[in-house]
């Protein structure tokens, strides 16, 4: 049975075939949106409430479409509306910090360093720009199908790419030459 038949499927009652559209995309969601969030807990809150939404609202997905834009378009806005609440609570934590105790005593955990190269490197890289890059390298995504899920055009879906590599290039550069360095 293909996709659009499991979907039709969903859409007249039978919810079961949902599960088998969950297991298709569950592993390259996870990638995805661990690749922007840059950890688990994270990534798999932001996979399930994507599944979750995209069930609740089926009914206004256009068969027409590809699903798995439509899915990871889903996915992008949990990643992003998530990407948003760390951002105004590491503020907030950071204005209770130094308004409590002066700024010492608390580790900061914004400033942790991750054992992984690529998670320290993206968190240097606005939301779109980490989306655009996650979706290209992970999926092969041209910058018409980033733009789509962006909902933005396709040019400005490249700039973003564009920009996203540029930073990762300079980063990298930075982090080579202080290698040499030290």
């Amino acid at each position: 049975m293909d996709e659009n038949e499991r979907l039709r499927r969903c859409l007249e009652g039978h919810a079961e075939e949902y599960r088998f559209i969950m297991e298709k995309y569950q592993a390259k969601m996870m990638a995805l949106a661990w690749n922007v969030l840059g950890n688990r807990e994270d990534a798999e809150e932001a996979c399930q409430d994507a599944f979750a939404q995209a069930f609740i609202h089926l009914d206004s997905f256009d068969l027409q479409r590809r699903f798995k834009d439509w899915l990871y378009t889903i996915l992008m806005n949990r990643c992003r509306d998530q990407l948003r609440k760390k951002k105004r609570l590491n503020q907030f934590m950071s204005l209770r910090r130094t308004e409590l105790v002066g700024g010492s005593g608390w580790s900061n955990p914004t400033n942790v360093s991750s054992k992984k190269l690529p998670e320290n490197l993206l968190r240097n890289l606005n939301p779109k720009e980490r989306i655009a890059l996650a979706l290209w390298a992970n999926e092969g995504y041209s910058g018409e199908e980033i733009g789509d899920v962006l909902k933005c055009a396709a040019a400005t879906a490249r700039v973003h790419l564009f920009k996203a590599r540029r930073k990762i290039k300079a980063l990298l550069e930075h982090q080579n030459a202080e290698n040499k360095v030290g």
